[in-house]
C-alpha cells in the first residue's frame, strides 16, 4: 500500500476511467487513420519539471495511438506545454501559436492544445479565448492526467476543452511514461510550492506542495536502473520539503539515501534545492552517498539581506553563506550553482554589489542569471521601481563577467586531472563527444559514437571558459 494520504492522489476509480478513454480513442483513431498512425507534435517550455510532465502526457498519447513528429506541419495534435516563469517565456508562445493559425485553416480537424503553467494564470486563459479562437484544448497543471478524456470529447463532440482546475492538488500514479532519452530520465519527487516568494508565479499555477511516496519513487526509480539508465535526476520546485503529507516519517536525505542503495552503476542528481530547507543532514548524506552527484544547486537570488527579504527567502546572506562553507568542508570537491534576480524592485546598485561580493565569495561553477521580469498576481509586480532596464542590463554585464572570470579560473584548476563521466552525445564538431563530470561540467572530447550512455575516463587536456577539452582515458 502507498504510504500517501488518500486525499493527495487521484482515485484508483478515475485513473481506471482514463485508462478507459484511452481504448476509445486508440478505436476512434484507428478507425479514421486506418492506414496509417497519427502524429502528434509535443514541444516543452521551461524547465525540467515541465519536460518531465511532457514525458508523462507522451506516454498517454502514445498509448491512444499517436506516434511523434517534429514537423508540426505533419501533425494532426499539436501541444505545447508552456512556462510562466518570466515574460519572455509566454511572449515565444504566443508568437509559436499564433503561426499554428495556417496550420489550422489547411487542416480543420488538426487538435491545437496548450497546457502547463503559463495557461493555469485566468488572465492568460481569457486572452487565448479572445485572441487565439482555433485553439480547441486548453487544461492546466493539475488535470493533465485527464488529457484522454479531453481529446476524447473533442473527437467525439467538436467541442472546445478549457479546463484550469485550480484547486486539485493531487498526484495521478500509475500512468504510461513515454521517456525521451533512453540513458538519462527525469523523477518527479513533489509537486507545488508553499514558499511565495514575492517575485514567482509557481505556488499559483503548481499549487501547495505534495510528495509522491517513496514506494512509488523507488519503484520508478528501480525499473529505470534495470533498464540500463544511467542518471536519475530527482526533481521538485524544493525537493528539500520532500515528505510533506506523507504518513511514512522520511524526509529528502532519507529518500537519496534509499535511491543511493539500489544495485547498479548510475549517478543521482537533484533539483531544486531552497536554501532555507537545506539541512546539514541532506549534505552529510550527500558526501556519504557514492552514487549522489557533488553538485548543488542552491538558488541565492540575491546577497543583500534587506533584497532577500523583501523576496521572501526566509533566510539570510549569513545563514547562506554558513551553509556553502558547511557544504565546501564536508564535500571538497562540491560543485555549486545558482539563480540571480539583478534588478529586484527597488534594489540599489549598493544592494547589487552584495551579490557581486557573494559571487565571488562563493566562486560558482556556474550561474542562471536574470533580469528581473513581473509577474502579474505576485506581491512584487507591485512594488515601485525606479531602476531603467538599461541600468539592469548593465548591473547584469557586470554580473557575468564577474562569473565568467570565476569560471575560467574553475575550468584552468581542472587541467590535467582525471573525471568519471557519463557521455551524454554527440559535440558540435565531426568525432567529437560531450560528456558531464559528476559536478555537472561539460568536457568535450573525441571519441566513439559506442561510448554515448557510458561512464568514461576522461583527462583534461585543454579550458575554456564554460567548458573544457579532454581525451578518454583507456582502461588498462
Amino acid at each position: 500500500m502507498s504510504m500517501i494520504n488518500n486525499d493527495a492522489i487521484i482515485s484508483f476509480d478515475e485513473i481506471k476511467k482514463q485508462k478507459e478513454y484511452i481504448s476509445l480513442v486508440r478505436e476512434i483513431l484507428a478507425d479514421k487513420f486506418y492506414d496509417k498512425a497519427p502524429k502528434a507534435f509535443v514541444h516543452t517550455y521551461g524547465c525540467q519539471g515541465n519536460l518531465s510532465d511532457s514525458e508523462r502526457m507522451k506516454g498517454l498519447l502514445f498509448e491512444m495511438g499517436y506516434r511523434f513528429t517534429d514537423n508540426n506541419e505533419e501533425a494532426d495534435l499539436i501541444l505545447f506545454n508552456t512556462c510562466a516563469i518570466r515574460e519572455h517565456a509566454e511572449d515565444r508562445v504566443f508568437g509559436n501559436v499564433g503561426r499554428l493559425k495556417a496550420l489550422k485553416e489547411k487542416n480543420k480537424d488538426l487538435i491545437i492544445g496548450l497546457c502547463g503553467c503559463m495557461v493555469q494564470q485566468e488572465h492568460i486563459k481569457d486572452k487565448i479565448k479572445k485572441s487565439y479562437s482555433f485553439v480547441n484544448l486548453l487544461f492546466g497543471t493539475h488535470v493533465s492526467y485527464k488529457l484522454p478524456e479531453y481529446i476524447y470529447s473533442i473527437l467525439t463532440r467538436g467541442q472546445k476543452v478549457f479546463d484550469i482546475e485550480s484547486n486539485l492538488n493531487k498526484i495521478a500514479e500509475d500512468l504510461p511514461i513515454y521517456r525521451d532519452g533512453s540513458f538519462k530520465a527525469w523523477i518527479p519527487i513533489m509537486y507545488g510550492c508553499d514558499n511565495f516568494c514575492s517575485y514567482c508565479i509557481v505556488p499559483y499555477v503548481r499549487g501547495r506542495e505534495r510528495s509522491r511516496s517513496s514506494e512509488d519513487i523507488l519503484k520508478e526509480a528501480k525499473q529505470l536502473i534495470d533498464s540500463g539508465y544511467k542518471e536519475i535526476t530527482l526533481l521538485g520546485q524544493n525537493v528539500n520539503s520532500y515528505g510533506k503529507g506523507l504518513k511514512e516519517d522520511i524526509d529528502f536525505a532519507d529518500l537519496l539515501k534509499k535511491i543511493n542503495d539500489i544495485d547498479g552503476d548510475f549517478i543521482i542528481r537533484f533539483m531544486t534545492s531552497h536554501p532555507k530547507d537545506c539541512s546539514k543532514k541532506l549534505i552529510d548524506t550527500i558526501a556519504k552517498c557514492k552514487k549522489v552527484s557533488h553538485h548543488l544547486h542552491l538558488p541565492v537570488q540575491s546577497g543583500n539581506n534587506r533584497v532577500l527579504k523583501e523576496m521572501n527567502r526566509k533566510y539570510t546572506r549569513e545563514e547562506y553563506l554558513e551553509l556553502v562553507e558547511y557544504a565546501k568542508n564536508k564535500i571538497p570537491d562540491i560543485s555549486l550553482t545558482s539563480d540571480i534576480i539583478v534588478g529586484f524592485p527597488g534594489e540599489t546598485y549598493e544592494e547589487f554589489c552584495d551579490t557581486l561580493s557573494l559571487v565571488e565569495k562563493v566562486g560558482y561553477t556556474s550561474l542562471f542569471t536574470f533580469i528581473y521580469s513581473a509577474r502579474e498576481g505576485t506581491k512584487a509586480a507591485k512594488m515601485p521601481d525606479n531602476i531603467t532596464h538599461k541600468e539592469k542590463t548593465v548591473w547584469f554585464k557586470e554580473l557575468t563577467d564577474l562569473q565568467e572570470k570565476i569560471a575560467a579560473k574553475r575550468s584552468l584548476d581542472m587541467k590535467g586531472k582525471i573525471f568519471r563521466c557519463l557521455c551524454e552525445g554527440k559535440g558540435k564538431n565531426d568525432n567529437e563527444l560531450i560528456a558531464r563530470t559528476d559536478g555537472n561540467i561539460t568536457i568535450e572530447f573525441v571519441g566513439d559514437e559506442e561510448n554515448i550512455g557510458k561512464f568514461c575516463n576522461i583527462k583534461v587536456t585543454d579550458t575554456l571558459t564554460w567548458i573544457v577539452k579532454g581525451e578518454i582515458i583507456k582502461e588498462n
